[in-house]
Formats: structure tokens, C-alpha cells, sequence
């Protein structure tokens, strides 16, 4: 096999590279919490070379931010009904999975540190922020498309959201179905008022 046949192989040692950092990465935060590893520490635990993680990414800022965007993008992606309301439920409902599986903690946690972390850390949240921002904002474009009614994402973001990580992040309760759904139907309700 030659070069060009290798680079156009799907997969293959750079995806096999990047699940295993992602992994490290995941694995650190839910045993160490954030702030107390290195990117020698991710290497270390995933088998590479800290050049290959500085040569792919740049910083552990960059890596927390691909990390948390990557598995946001795969757990909770934004759904496409072809009903606000049904979009919103499940994005809900995905989000308040994720949040409140066995790594969801530390990754609110990592959200968090970011944001208190120097001139890196606070761009790379706002890299992650911006990013999940633009497909939330796609999904209530659809609705908008649709003649939905939609609300704008930071009305999401207040009214859904944020008590979700609120909750789970000062360990406030379960999010239960019913409470997930409650703040959906809230959101809805006042964004229909006139």
C-alpha cells in the first residue's frame, strides 16, 4: 500500500491516536479532576508522544476543548424532527444523559476550570461555547424556517440548560424526565407569550 492509499484510509493510527488521547484525557479529569494533569500525564496514559498531542493540538486547553466538543457532538447531537418542541425535548433529554452519566460531572467541571484558566482556558471555553452555540442556533433556524416560533439559543441556554447544570453540578436533585421536559414546556411558554 502506498502513501496516498494510507492517507485516504478512513480511521487508521491517527483516529486510533486521537480516541485513545480523548480517553486519557476523559479518564484523568473523572479520576484527578481538571488542573492536575499535564500533557505529558495524557500521553503517558494514552500510549503516545507529547510532540504527537502539541503537533495535533497545540495545548491541553485545545485537547479539553476537542474532548468536551467531540463528545457533545456524539452524545448529544442536535435533532431534526421537523418540531421545535420534539427538538428541544430530546436535545434536553440528551443533555441531561450526558451531564449526569459517569463522566458527566467532570466534564462541567472542566467547562468551569476553563473558564478561570488564564487567557487560554477563557478562549478555549469560548471556542467550545461558540461551536455549540452555531448547531443549537441551526436547530431554532430550522423552527424559524418551519414558522415555528422559535426562541433565541441563549433563551435555551437560561432556560433549559442552565438549571440542568446547575443541578448536577451542586448536586441539587435528579433530572428526572418530567423535570427535563418541565423546563422545555417553561421555555415554550413564555417564548409564545406576546
Amino acid at each position: 500500500m502506498d502513501e496516498r492509499q494510507r492517507a485516504r484510509r478512513p480511521g487508521g493510527r491517527g483516529a486510533r491516536v486521537g480516541a485513545a488521547v480523548h480517553q486519557a484525557v476523559t479518564d484523568l479529569i473523572s479520576e484527578r479532576g481538571y488542573g492536575t494533569f499535564t500533557v505529558g500525564d495524557v500521553a503517558a496514559r494514552a500510549g503516545v508522544a507529547d510532540s504527537s498531542i502539541y503537533r495535533r493540538w497545540g495545548s491541553l486547553e485545545t485537547l479539553l476543548t476537542d474532548v468536551a466538543l467531540t463528545r457533545l457532538n456524539a452524545r448529544s447531537p442536535m435533532p431534526d424532527s421537523g418540531s421545535l418542541a420534539a427538538d428541544l425535548r430530546t436535545y434536553a433529554a440528551n443533555v441531561a444523559r450526558e451531564i449526569t452519566g459517569p463522566e458527566g460531572l467532570a466534564l462541567l467541571r472542566l467547562a468551569v476550570a476553563l473558564s478561570s484558566n488564564g487567557q487560554q482556558g477563557v478562549q478555549a471555553l469560548d471556542d467550545l461555547l461558540a461551536e455549540r452555540g452555531r448547531q443549537l442556533q441551526s436547530m431554532l433556524d430550522r423552527a424559524g424556517d418551519r414558522g415555528e416560533h422559535a426562541p433565541d439559543a441563549l433563551g435555551v441556554l437560561d432556560h433549559v440548560m442552565a438549571p440542568m447544570y446547575i443541578r448536577v453540578l451542586f448536586g441539587m436533585g435528579p433530572l428526572t424526565a418530567d423535570y427535563v421536559d418541565g423546563l422545555v414546556d417553561r421555555l415554550l411558554r413564555c417564548h409564545q407569550l406576546p
